[in-house]
């Protein structure tokens, strides 16, 4: 009987030992799930990844710092007295339970996993140099043998800048660069290409948007905040960063007026000090300053600055600078000789600069000035197929998730590069361009799984033709090999 009975108790206690065992697993369970979920506001509904760290109310209630500081300003400025309020009977002010009850059930958000990336500290053994720099920028741009060099040597000499900032005595100046090229002409294009080869903070603003203290757009200190948001809010990563500031020629003196220029001269003048290198206050995730939005100081000494820009009229202006050393006699040159000079722009000074309306404290901060070509027939042909990220290649990649292989003659590239040069708007009308042929191909070819190949020619491209079709399968007679064309097509 006394068996029985022990062994009665040993059940027993085994089975509270696995009840525990499992309570307790349940509980570190909890716990452990609580800790992968963020803890949501129950006001805004934020996550404490945005809002920061959350204030814990009783009965599992959060409430982010700018809610909870909006209530106390409700409160400091309502019209209820809320000490009177709180002395009458029968009154209460808040009462959790009703609150949690009123709150609907929130959803619980799973936490980002922060991913560790491990990069190479920056010394001169890493640095790439000025030929590998261009290298890479040749697979994607075309032509600008001179400006890639000139960008090249440029990025090369601000790694070497910083690296060697506080190694002697002897200070390194920066080189800020001003590009001008026509529009279409790839000045954008490839600070946007050096931003994806390089490992450095880069930001692409726009200068049209600039006014002197924002009045109405955004002030000059929004420059160095992007900067700061391409760096993930690393002060230290952005001072070492790059700022390209496109449409600078937007900002130029306004001519014959008499009100205060806040988006033209007053622009210049105000970013001399960003230029030259200063300390900047600037706000964190946003682009204007605000008492909710908290403030960094960036220092843009070692931060490189380009500028670029069409500057249109500024060729009239070198013209007619040409055209006063023109003598009078039989060597005089004559009035048009430089009407269809393409390269004009090249022959550019800071004199023609400052008449075109740039003020020489601005263009004394840009030493070195940069300018690209316009385009040829030649330069466009190039430009539609031998990039990397190359306009037919996007289509022939398109058409060949559909099985479809897509071919373009070289008189069918000759025709859209001579149709681009009408436009007179650069390599951007190449897209246009293409984009309204293709529409009817890219349409018609899922309808039909018999078509294996379409090549486009230059009827096609004038109207005065079909591309020629080719089904699946079919095979090209030995006349038509090397001449395509005179297949029978639609």
């Amino acid at each position: 009987m006394s068996d029985e009975k022990n062994t009665t108790i040993d059940e027993v206690n085994t089975d509270d030992q696995k009840l525990e065992e499992t309570v307790k697993g349940v509980v570190e369970d909890t716990s452990k799930d609580d800790s992968e979920y963020e803890k949501l506001c129950s006001i805004c509904h934020r996550p404490e990844s945005i809002t920061g760290k959350m204030i814990e109310l009783p009965n599992n209630l959060y409430v982010c710092p700018d809610c909870m500081q909006k209530s106390f300003d409700m409160m400091n400025n309502g019209q209820i007295d809320l000490n009177q309020l709180m002395r009458m009977p029968g009154v209460q002010i808040l009462n959790m339970q009703d609150l949690e009850n009123m709150m609907p059930k929130q959803q619980k958000v799973k936490k980002k996993k922060e991913k560790k990336e491990e990069k190479p500290e920056l010394d001169l053994h890493n640095i790439p140099a000025p030929h590998k720099i261009k290298a890479k920028l040749d697979d994607y741009v075309i032509g600008q043998e001179q400006a890639k060099k000139i960008i090249s040597v440029a990025v090369y000499n601000h790694y070497k800048r910083v690296v060697t900032d506080t190694m002697d005595d002897i200070e390194i100046e920066k080189s800020n660069i001003l590009m001008l090229g026509p529009t279409g002409s790839g000045k954008t294009y490839l600070v946007k290409t050096l931003a994806r080869l390089l490992d450095v903070p880069l930001a692409i603003t726009d200068a049209t948007s600039l006014t002197e203290a924002g009045y109405i757009g955004d002030d000059i200190e929004s420059l160095v905040s992007k900067l700061l948001a391409a760096a993930d809010n690393d002060v230290e990563k952005a001072e070492r960063g790059i700022i390209f500031v496109d449409e600078i020629d937007k900002i130029a003196k306004k001519k014959n007026t008499n009100q205060r220029d806040v988006s033209g001269e007053s622009v210049q003048q105000g970013m001399l000090k960003l230029l030259e290198g200063s300390d900047v206050e600037v706000p964190v995730g946003a682009n204007s300053k605000n008492a909710m939005v908290p403030l960094t100081t960036v220092n843009t000494r070692n931060i490189l600055f380009i500028c670029g820009g069409a500057f249109p009229g500024l060729e009239q202006i070198i013209k007619e600078r040409l055209n006063k050393h023109s003598s009078i006699g039989f060597i005089a040159d004559l009035k048009d000789k430089y009407d269809n000079d393409k390269n004009l722009l090249s022959k550019v000074t800071v004199e023609d600069l400052r008449n075109f309306g740039m003020i020489p404290e601005f263009l004394g901060r840009l030493p070195v000035i940069c300018t690209l070509q316009s385009l040829d027939r030649d330069m466009f042909v190039k430009i539609l197929k031998e990039p990397r990220n190359a306009i037919l290649k996007q289509y022939q990649k398109l058409l060949a998730l559909d099985e479809v292989r897509l071919e373009f003659e070289d008189d069918a590239l000759y025709a859209i590069a001579e149709k681009a040069m009408e436009k007179d708007t650069g390599a951007r009308a190449l897209r246009a361009i293409i984009e309204e042929f293709m529409l009817d191909i890219m349409y018609e070819i899922p309808k039909d799984d018999s078509i294996g190949e379409v090549i486009i020619t230059r009827d096609y491209i004038e109207g005065t033709g079909g591309p020629v079709i080719r089904l699946r399968g079919q095979e090209v007679p030995p006349l038509l090999e090397n001449n395509p064309v005179q297949e029978s097509g639609l």
